[in-house]
């Protein structure tokens, strides 16, 4: 395809699991493994490298969104550690492994509203030595 999707269009539509081009086809075909070709529009998906972005996207967004205001629970604080320690951890992987995927399909509409393909950036500095 030779036109970009708008951002806020892309973005959105990668938030909702949707192809960033057509918003028809679905972009996973399981839970984070993204479907090689758009089913509705035929656009390569795979071509878009999310690589480590999303999840550190991911840890960013849960860090300040829930973390921080976990720790002005009072039972937080001041809790038993061998009772808050795994609930919280418990709770911050379910809320983590539910944000990737939004995140990442918000990742991808952006690579596509970049243009940022695989062949068109360029790999890291040490794979060119």
């Amino acid at each position: 395809m030779s036109q970009s999707p708008a951002f806020f269009t892309a973005v959105s539509r990668g938030l909702r699991g949707r192809c960033p081009h057509c918003g028809d086809g679905q972009m996973f075909r399981s839970y984070l493994k993204v479907d090689p070709a758009c089913p509705a529009c035929g656009v390569d998906l795979a071509r878009y490298p999310a690589d480590d972005g999303p999840a550190y996207f991911t840890m960013l967004i849960v860090g300040h969104l829930v973390i921080v205001p976990l720790l002005f629970i009072p039972w937080v604080r001041q809790g038993p550690p061998a009772v808050v320690i795994p609930v919280a951890l418990v709770f911050l992987t379910a809320v983590t492994l539910s944000f990737l995927p939004w995140v990442k399909g918000a990742f991808i509409g952006h690579m596509a509203y970049l243009r940022a393909t695989a062949d068109r950036t360029p790999g890291h500095t040490a794979d060119q030595a």
